[in-house]
């Protein structure tokens, strides 16, 4: 369409020449277009050489121009082709023009220039420019797409480890009562051996079906791995998450430089059950962790609220001006998502964020008295685990542009290329051609021929008294206007000479002293 518009538009304002050779050259074009996905490079060059020829086709080599710079990655590949584009559509152009165009290598020198720019720089440019941008954002959205997926494999690891390290806690506190069972059983049988046979028997069952238990408890919790760093008998004692425990943590970071303030509310958590308290130990470590690790020389605040349904604990760090470095060991980052998950376990909350001040605070709300495994939400861990706020906010690719203004500027930058194609076919088009110079004066013309020869007074003043006699037959003499002679001083001057029937019989050139070159002060 757009290169119809030009062509009627070519035809409508200017003279355009061998309208029907344009005319077909468009559907040509056309049909070669579509090529351009199998062959590109092939399809813009046969279009450059179809475009120098047919100044129409233009439109059509401007859109192949710019798709093809999208697809070519290569940037020595697509300067070569654009250069080489650039060249064959100024070529076509200047053979075409004295056959098929302006009428002159020179014009069609000067459109195939316009249109070199017009067709194949500027849509190349723009199309190298968005083939770059929408490589770079596809790139970003696989990169972030990537880092999602490494962020909910590391949350979903975090989660299994938090699992196993509470079923190798369970396993610790089962496994030991069990033990104890089965060693009362055993004392049992030997007291009843020569007393009751019957409650012997008994006791033998209890023995052995507490034997099974254990068995059968290990080959459970045996597939998840080995132990955690913080499981076993040494790890946890009756005194973890009791206010004691608090403070021998809060003990510990004042050892180590840290300003900690430690607050507890309510009473103590002795009578709590062992899943609570545990919990309660590894938030408060978990949060100084954290604090030794990111942000040494802030002031921390750690509050403990026992209340009749829920124990809250919260540690709340101000901003470090040492914050922003490197930690000298960086963690795994499975702390916090497998803390959530062991609270959201119990049925309890979890929070951990960073602080408009600059902070950071760490949230964990456990009930005094947990629901039952099988009462729970089993997706709630799931999806919970996510945090809040990650590393990975900065790979999140900004969302793409609308459509319509996207559409809108491309059809403005369309426009103005197909105002410049017009433009150069008129600059061109509009030109006079084919005028017919005047005739050589000779010998025989009359004067009526000599178009463009008349008599100037200055010259013939200036050839009185130094020009070369007349013929004898010549009636009357024109002097017209001249210019500097072969040399400094003189004046050439060419005199026509007419008979009675005002024809030519003579053409005299001759030379005579030019006053003009000489200086006003000479001396006289």
């Amino acid at each position: 369409m757009a290169a119809l518009c030009l062509y009627a538009v070519a035809l409508r304002l200017w003279h355009l020449p061998h309208a029907g050779f344009q005319l077909c050259a468009v559907p040509v074009a056309v049909a070669l277009f579509p090529l351009r996905r199998r062959r590109p490079d092939a399809v813009l060059l046969v279009l450059a050489v179809l475009a120098g020829a047919a100044a129409v086709v233009g439109p059509v080599t401007a859109a192949a121009a710019y798709t093809v710079s999208i697809g070519t990655v290569r940037p020595r590949h697509r300067a070569r082709l654009l250069g080489g584009a650039s060249l064959l559509i100024m070529a076509s152009a200047t053979a075409a023009g004295p056959p098929l165009g302006s009428g002159s290598a020179v014009y069609g020198l000067e459109l195939g220039l316009v249109l070199a720019v017009t067709a194949v720089v500027v849509p190349g440019l723009v199309g190298t420019v968005y083939g770059q941008q929408a490589r770079l954002l596809r790139a970003l959205r696989e990169r972030g797409d990537a880092a999602e997926r490494a962020r909910r494999s590391a949350d979903s690891e975090a989660r299994t480890h938090e699992r196993a390290r509470i079923a190798a806690e369970m396993h610790d506190l089962v496994g030991h009562r069990l033990s104890l069972i089965s060693l009362h059983a055993g004392g049992l049988e030997l007291a009843l051996d020569q007393a009751d046979s019957e409650l012997r028997e008994e006791a033998v069952l209890v023995r052995r079906t507490t034997r099974d238990a254990m068995h059968e408890l290990r080959q459970a919790l045996g597939v998840l791995g080995p132990l955690g760093r913080d499981t076993g008998p040494d790890a946890f004692t009756d005194a973890t998450g009791t206010r004691a425990d608090a403070e021998a943590l809060v003990a510990e970071s004042r050892d180590g430089g840290i300003a900690v303030q430690l607050e507890w509310s309510g009473s103590d958590l002795d009578m709590r059950p062992a899943q609570v308290r545990r919990a309660v130990h590894r938030v408060l470590r978990e949060g100084l962790t954290n604090v030794h690790r990111y942000a040494a020389a802030s002031h921390v605040a750690v509050r403990v609220e026992h209340k009749d349904r829920t124990v809250r604990v919260a540690v709340c760090n101000s901003a470090s001006a040492s914050s922003t470095a490197t930690p000298a060991e960086a963690g795994t980052g499975r702390g916090l998502p497998g803390l959530r998950e062991r609270v959201e376990l119990l049925g309890g909350t979890f929070e951990a964020g960073a602080l408009p001040s600059g902070g950071f605070r760490l949230v964990a709300a456990v009930p005094t008295e947990p629901a039952d495994a099988g009462t729970r939400n089993p997706a709630a861990g799931c999806t919970a685990a996510s945090p809040r706020h990650g590393a990975d906010d900065a790979a999140v690719v900004p969302p793409r542009a609308p459509r319509t203004a996207r559409a809108l500027t491309f059809t403005l930058g369309a426009a103005a290329l197909w105002v410049l194609m017009a433009l150069a076919i008129g600059m061109v088009y509009s030109r006079p051609r084919g005028v017919v110079q005047p005739p050589q004066p000779r010998l025989g013309m009359s004067y009526q021929d000599l178009k463009g020869v008349f008599d100037s007074p200055e010259v013939r003043a200036a050839a009185t008294g130094h020009e070369p006699p007349r013929p004898a037959d010549a009636v009357g003499c024109v002097y017209p206007p001249t210019g500097p002679g072969p040399r400094p001083g003189v004046l050439a001057i060419t005199r026509y000479c007419f008979n009675a029937s005002q024809h030519l019989i003579s053409i005299d050139r001759f030379t005579v002293p030019s006053v003009r070159d000489a200086p006003p002060w000479e001396s006289r």
